[in-house]
Parts: C-alpha cells; structure tokens; sequence
C-alpha cells in the first residue's frame, strides 16, 4: 500500500487524478445498485429528481458558506445551466436504462461516452492525443463492446436510451472540466444540483408518486453517495486531463458486472470476462504508462 502511495505522489496531477477516478468509480457503481433497487417502484425520472433535489438538501450549509465566501467570484452562470439541462436529460435516461436493462449493460453501453469524451477535449480543450492516451481509450471501449456482443440481437428502448445519454454525458464532463479552471469544486457540484432539480421538477410532477419511508432511506444514500462522488471526480478533472483519466473509467465495468452478479443475479457469462479483462489490462496499461513518463520528466528536470 505504501508503494503504490509513493508512486502516486512521485508521478504528479494525472496519476492523483487517476487515483480520485478509481475512488469515483467505486462510488458510482455504489449508486448504480441503489438505483437498480429502486428502479422497480419509482419511476426514472422521479429518481433522478429526488436524487438532486436531497442532495441539495444535504448540501445546504455548504450553500450558504459558498454564498458567504465567494460572494465576490465571478460565476460563469450560463455555462453552469447549459450543463445542468444536458446533464439531467443525460440522467433521467440513465435511470430509465437502470431500470429495463441489466446493470453491466448499462455500464458497457455508458463507454461510449469516452470516446466523445476525448475528441471533444482535443477540440474545444486543447487537450493533446498521444498516441498511448487514444489506444488505451479505443482497446477499453473495444472491451466494453466484447461485454455488450450478445446483446446486440436485440436492443430494447432501456439500451437506446444509454446510448443516447452517452454524448450527453461526454458533454457535462467537458463543460466540468472547463469550470475546474475558474470555480471551485463546491460551486460546480452545487450549481449542477440546482440546475438538475430545476430541470427534471416538471417532468418528476407529472408521475410523482409518494415514496415509502424506505425508499426514502435508500434516496438518501442514493444522493450522499452520488454527491460525494461528483466532488471526488471534479478534483480527478482538477488534477489530470481529461484523456487521461477516461481508460480509469472503464473500471467500473468491472464492478457493476460482480454487482450485477452476486446482488441481482445477474450471471456473467465469458465474453463479459473477456472484455473485463480487455478494461482492466487498458486502465492498467495508461496508469502505468502516465507513471513513467511523469517520472522520466521530473527525473530530466532535475539536473
């Protein structure tokens, strides 16, 4: 453990922001099983609203520290809403998918996100492309669709829906990782929560159905978890480039098929082990790689 903390703190920001992803990954696939649990008595987009809308009410004293501290930040506030629309129409999808389709399907099917993710850095981030950077993203999506092979047959609405959250997705994170350059991780993750909850209370109304004190139990879980991972990665996006943290997300494939497995039942069969291991080998092979290289710099730098 203490080696590979020493070699998190040699290689600089893109191994640390490799390290808070790994921790987001973990913590999204944590809200992908509550979800799941809840998928079958509430409705996806009443979900996604409660989601948010606690997760405001458990940030509120942060709320108004940020009112009373920042009071003189400029706030980029069309860019904050633009990306709170996109991102709750990405959500409410997301838990439509959740709810019809199998839990490792949905995550293969979220890794089209990536690839929109990092073309979309290079245009409008500057970001460069090394070579390693785009076939380690290319071989981890090349293992996600190893994983989403037998389902291609028949792709039902819960599917179509995933694929089009997708790009929405890839559109949030771009505009996150733009706002890490002047907001601080509080306002982005505060701002998206308010503009989110605005954003599906209409549609949360029109099929609003009273939870149960249970239910109320998990959605709160649902939105501490959620909200811990959001500010996990935004502090992956302040430390590294987005390109390089997309092959960590890959990750979570792995966790959600062993979810799927041992808590709904969801037996994995060998293509899903054959494309995790295509994922795994990918986000070991570009950490290692961002490693090295931050090194062999610091190393040059040195003399």
């Amino acid at each position: 453990m203490s080696r590979l903390s020493a070699i998190f703190a040699d290689s600089g920001g893109n191994a640390k922001g490799i390290a808070w992803m790994f921790l987001t990954g973990l913590i999204f696939v944590g809200v992908t099983g509550v979800v799941r649990h809840l998928g079958g008595s509430l409705h996806p987009v009443q979900l996604a609203f409660l989601r948010y809308a606690i997760a405001l009410i458990l940030l509120l004293p942060v709320l108004l520290r940020e009112a009373k501290s920042h009071r003189n930040q400029p706030r980029h506030y069309g860019l904050h809403a633009s990306r709170g629309l996109v991102h709750a129409i990405g959500v409410g999808l997301w838990f439509y998918a959740m709810a019809h389709i199998p839990v490792a399907e949905v995550t293969a099917l979220g890794f089209t996100a990536p690839l929109f993710a990092t073309i979309g850095a290079a245009l409008f981030l500057g970001e460069k492309l090394y070579l390693r950077r785009i076939g380690a993203v290319v071989f981890g999506f090349a293992g996600a669709l190893v994983i989403l092979r037998p389902g291609l047959v028949s792709i039902d609405l819960g599917a179509i829906a995933q694929l089009i959250a997708a790009p929405l997705f890839a559109a949030s994170l771009l505009m996150a990782k733009k706002l890490t350059e002047t907001e601080n991780n509080g306002a982005i993750v505060l701002s998206t929560g308010i503009f989110v909850t605005l954003a599906l209370l209409p549609p949360a109304l029109h099929v609003w159905h009273t939870p149960t004190g249970e239910e109320m139990i998990w959605l709160f879980a649902v939105a501490a978890l959620a909200t811990v991972g959001h500010l996990t990665m935004t502090q992956a996006f302040r430390c590294a480039e987005v390109t390089a943290l997309q092959p960590i997300t890959f990750l979570q494939l792995v966790w959600a098929t062993m979810l799927g497995y041992y808590v709904f039942g969801e037996e994995p069969d060998l293509w899903t082990w054959v494309g995790g291991g295509i994922i795994v080998t990918s986000a070991t092979y570009i950490a290692h790689r961002e490693a090295r290289a931050r090194k062999r710099a610091t190393s040059e730098a040195g003399p």
